[in-house]
């Protein structure tokens, strides 16, 4: 049986439709310039949620010391009085793919149903800039929205950090620097399908080989690139982290066709064994990203829902 038999068959149509006009999906791409602009062009043809009630901000914030200033994008819930909680995101792409304008719609998302600043931040992408110049990126920008947390109208009592795929394994990275240096106090962490182990030995690892979304192959050839012939720490696969202990209390929820799952969930336990708080989904035929895919499949909702409550929970 291929692992695509085991996905949720209203969640599997637009994956489906994308791999029929694209086979093979957009990692069988080989150029990444190509990749990323083909993944940019199906990205805008997708239908688009607006959120009126939410207002954004592009701004130029100060980089890691040396290094160029970075992008953010700050999104605030109109008329809505504060301080309020802050969500520092982090977006996907593998470590060498994807932006801030690519998941605006989630971050709208989540400024609007959370009631929450939210602050994305654009980090640089391997293989140009291999690791650790994304996860400096990262970090830079927690850093700069802790310390003008007063003008943004944020609580510093009430900041978490969420990111998805890649963005979920920076999350992780930028939380253990900040525990590490003694930087931005995170009250919740939120990675979601996070990509964190660079040795593509799990079980789910070796399943996932054509699902065509994120399948072995690509995985290792991003982590390739993302590290540029350096060898693995912990902030730049946190599943080497040795001690797990003084993290956020956490979200993680992953599918069960998604090549990450069994690093997800060994990392889940570890929390656990350290004494973070740490909430674990995990979904039955969910494949790598499928509520951006199919969000209006009644699981796309199911994963939602939960990361929403789990967000007010933890900052309302």
């Amino acid at each position: 049986m291929s692992a695509r038999d085991l996905i949720d068959p209203e969640s599997r149509v637009p994956l489906d439709a994308m791999l029929q006009a694209l086979p093979g999906g957009v990692n069988s791409i080989p150029d990444i310039v190509q990749r990323r602009a083909v993944a940019k062009t199906m990205a805008a043809q997708r239908s688009r949620p607006e959120y009126p009630n939410v207002t954004k901000e592009d701004r130029t914030v100060p980089g890691p010391a040396g290094e160029p200033d970075i992008t953010v994008r700050i999104y605030r819930p109109a008329g809505v009085p504060g301080p309020l909680p802050g969500v520092y995101y982090i977006h996907g792409g593998g470590m060498v793919r994807g932006g801030v304008e690519l998941e605006d719609d989630s971050a709208s998302l989540i400024c609007d149903r959370v009631g929450a600043v939210v602050v994305s931040v654009e980090y640089r992408l391997a293989p140009e800039h291999p690791y650790p110049a994304p996860v400096e990126d990262c970090y830079a920008g927690l850093v700069w929205m802790a310390e003008n947390a007063a003008e943004l109208n944020v609580d510093p009592e009430r900041l978490a950090i969420y990111g998805v795929s890649a963005g979920g394994g920076l999350t992780i990275a930028t939380a253990l620097i900040a525990r590490d240096r003694g930087g931005p106090a995170l009250s919740f962490m939120m990675p979601i399908y996070p990509m964190l182990d660079d040795r593509n030995e799990t079980p789910s690892s070796y399943e996932i080989t054509d699902v065509g979304i994120w399948d072995r192959a690509a995985n290792i050839e991003a982590w390739e690139w993302y590290l540029g012939g350096k060898e693995a720490d912990q902030y730049a696969a946190p599943a080497r982290a040795e001690d797990l202990s003084g993290l956020p209390p956490t979200f993680i929820d992953v599918g069960t066709v998604d090549l990450f799952r069994d690093e997800d969930i060994t990392f889940a336990q570890r929390l656990m064994r350290a004494g973070v708080p740490t909430e674990l989904h995990v979904y039955p035929g969910s494949y790598h990203a499928s509520e951006k895919y199919s969000p209006d499949a009644a699981l796309s909702r199911r994963i939602w829902a939960a990361r929403i409550d789990a967000l007010k929970r933890a900052l309302t």
